[in-house]
């Protein structure tokens, strides 16, 4: 357990990382999606042993308290549905379904929903916006996995879209200028050092 590890669901939220000199960092993808996310995580853990995970990716924001191409850390992820919010759907009483970011990163920290898809209604958004920040896919997989293996985890995110109609269309507009920005951040503060 020597190097850490900078993860990304797929290549363009890496944006500019490969080029940077990431002295003691392995560099992998744990695929899109949270039960993918969940896996890779766990076999690369279980594979390259790191010190500790660093997670980077582009969310979505539930209101206006953030803005698109703010970097954000994740304090908690946790998983929710709009089916559980109206009482439709249930969890066994014993199932995790929150994680703690177990190392701190220099950014403003955010709660932060795993959902099982992306959120495109407004009305959707704004009861979701009563439990977290922000919205990611593969987070809660990406901590579980950590987590079980008694790795540190911490992630840093970056507003690419609002949540709602507009969202696919908005993060294709800003997910790679957004993805640079967020690696820049964590650069300039010294988080690869």
């Amino acid at each position: 357990m020597t190097k850490k590890l900078l993860l990304a669901a797929f290549e363009p939220e890496l944006a500019q990382a490969r080029q940077l000199p990431l002295h003691n960092w392995q560099v992998a993808l744990t695929g899109i999606g949270g039960i993918t996310a969940s896996i890779s995580t766990a076999r690369l853990v279980s594979e390259m042993r790191p010190k500790k995970v660093l997670f980077v990716g582009s969310c979505g924001a539930y209101t206006d308290s953030i803005q698109i191409g703010d970097c954000i850390a994740t304090s908690e992820v946790l998983i929710n549905s709009i089916s559980e919010i109206h009482h439709r759907a249930y969890r066994p009483q014993r199932e995790i379904i929150r994680w703690q970011a177990t190392w701190e990163l220099p950014l403003p920290k955010h709660v932060v929903l795993a959902t099982p898809a992306i959120t495109s209604s407004i009305e959707d958004a704004t009861l979701l916006s009563q439990l977290a920040t922000v919205e990611h896919l593969e987070l809660a997989g990406v901590f579980a996995a950590c987590q079980q293996a008694d790795v540190p985890v911490a992630a840093a995110l970056v507003v690419a879209n609002r949540v709602g109609p507009n969202a696919h269309l908005e993060w294709k507009a800003n997910h790679a200028t957004a993805s640079q920005r967020l690696i820049c951040v964590l650069n300039d503060l010294g988080v690869f050092g």
